[in-house]
């Protein structure tokens, strides 16, 4: 056979074709597209003799990147989205006129970043349990993700949750991610946020001790408030009395002097997710005394 034989087909695209044995063209990343500002590397196998036998031509149609170079390993840096084509490495012998080419492999590269997209498979879950969060980036591959959450009343972090483009969660909160390739990393567009909220079916109740139905005015009881099934979890309760503002504690006594009829409720959430509350109860207190007093009622501790 031929060791370099002209390619009528080839001959616009300068290459040579040995019908005896082709040389491959490979490249890495093997992603199927790429974004400007990326970069990946052709390698040239000639598939015989030793890799510094040979000179390598690496070949675009309209441009040629490397000529009779000794390294058979090129990086394209991919600057514009005219890179897009079809490429082809040939190898020339050293000292010889016996010259062969490689197949053509083909390279896609975009202007515009895809965006991410966050889908969740409910954006509604009951205590204790998880959802599903998903992050991708469609028409590509290759890619690492990063995931971000933040509430109505804290600032916006990165989480520790890997890289993978899914994860499971079980705090409410506001979440979004985007994803990353490549080194030095190149990233996509961060995608639109995902609220997520926890509903609660456990039950609140208050409980009174003593239960006496009425007391006196300046008598002083103890009320308790208990989520039922809410074990394992650190729970933070919120106290409204009557005529005032709301406590919050992460204490579920409160212990009142007595002075003003009317309903002292509590409800509760999870200290750590101010996008989730259990459903509030409250207990009627009437005294025996009548007429205007001052407010003692001492409210519970902060912390």
């Amino acid at each position: 056979c031929s060791p370099a034989v002209p390619d009528t087909e080839d001959e616009d695209f300068g290459g040579f074709l040995d019908f005896c044995a082709h040389a491959e063209l490979t490249f890495e990343p093997k992603w199927s597209s790429f974004f400007v500002g990326e970069s990946l590397t052709f390698k040239c196998d000639m598939e015989e003799g030793r890799t510094d036998d040979w000179k390598y031509t690496l070949k675009k149609s309209d441009w040629t990147p490397y000529s009779d170079v000794t390294q058979q390993d090129f990086k394209i840096n991919l600057l514009d989205k005219s890179h897009s084509g079809d490429y082809q490495c040939c190898g020339l012998r050293k000292d010889s006129d016996y010259k062969k080419c490689s197949n053509r492999v083909s390279i896609r590269v975009s202007g515009n970043f895809l965006v991410s997209t966050l889908t969740a498979a409910t954006t509604t879950v009951s205590v204790g349990d998880r959802v599903t969060l998903i992050c991708s980036v469609e028409k590509s591959a290759g890619w690492k993700y990063e995931w971000f959450r933040r509430t109505s009343h804290t600032s916006e972090y990165r989480m520790n949750d890997g890289l993978n483009g899914n994860i499971r969660v079980s705090q409410g909160g506001i979440y979004r991610c985007r994803g990353f390739r490549g080194e030095p990393a190149v990233y996509s567009d961060p995608s639109d946020e995902v609220t997520i909220q926890i509903t609660f079916s456990n039950k609140v109740s208050v409980t009174q001790k003593p239960s006496w139905s009425q007391i006196f005015r300046g008598e002083t009881i103890t009320l308790t408030c208990e989520v039922q099934g809410g074990e394992g979890v650190q729970w933070e309760y919120e106290w409204r009395r009557p005529q005032s503002q709301t406590f919050r504690t992460k204490q579920k006594d409160w212990t009142i002097t007595a002075s003003i009829s009317g309903d002292y409720s509590c409800k509760s959430r999870p200290t750590d997710d101010s996008y989730s509350s259990a459903p509030g109860l409250s207990v009627a207190l009437s005294r025996r005394t009548h007429g205007e007093s001052s407010d003692v009622i001492a409210p519970p501790p902060l912390c």
